[in-house]
């Protein structure tokens, strides 16, 4: 599960500076890397990092029902 974790969250990543980049700059990485967005790759990636947003909600509800942001904020 942990590698699962690990895999998300840098897909995530990814996702969010494409997005980044799309926003400040009109330009998409992921599609200038793999062949535009309706390339095959491109739309297996982002599909890919949908899912893991999708999968990210998991570890987000947990902490959240062990009150694990309010012991954040404690600090």
């Amino acid at each position: 599960m942990k590698a699962t974790n690990l895999i998300t969250l840098i897909l995530i990543i990814i996702g969010g500076l494409n997005w980044g980049l799309v926003g400040l700059f009109q330009f998409d990485l992921v599609a200038a890397i793999f062949g535009g967005q309706g390339a095959a790759v491109s739309r297996l990636i982002y599909v890919l990092v949908g899912l893991s947003a999708l999968w990210q909600l998991i570890p987000l509800s947990r902490a959240f029902s062990t009150d694990e942001p309010l012991a954040e904020r404690a600090h």
